[in-house]
């Protein structure tokens, strides 16, 4: 079984770690209502997707 033959020192572990950060989620705004919305995803408010009504909104 491989074991490590030096502790991993706490500056390197953290370099290793620098790619784990959790980035915030895109937004764009949404040119009919104004509201923002993620990219590729359906408008909840008005239930349009790329120009068609997709989701019926009573």
């Amino acid at each position: 079984m491989a074991v490590p033959k030096k502790k991993t020192s706490k500056s390197r572990r953290n370099m290793r770690r620098s790619h784990h950060a959790l980035s915030a989620p895109t937004a764009v705004e949404d040119k009919k209502t104004g509201e923002m919305v993620r990219p590729h995803h359906v408008c909840l408010k008005t239930g349009m997707y790329k120009g068609e009504q997709v989701i019926d909104i009573d």
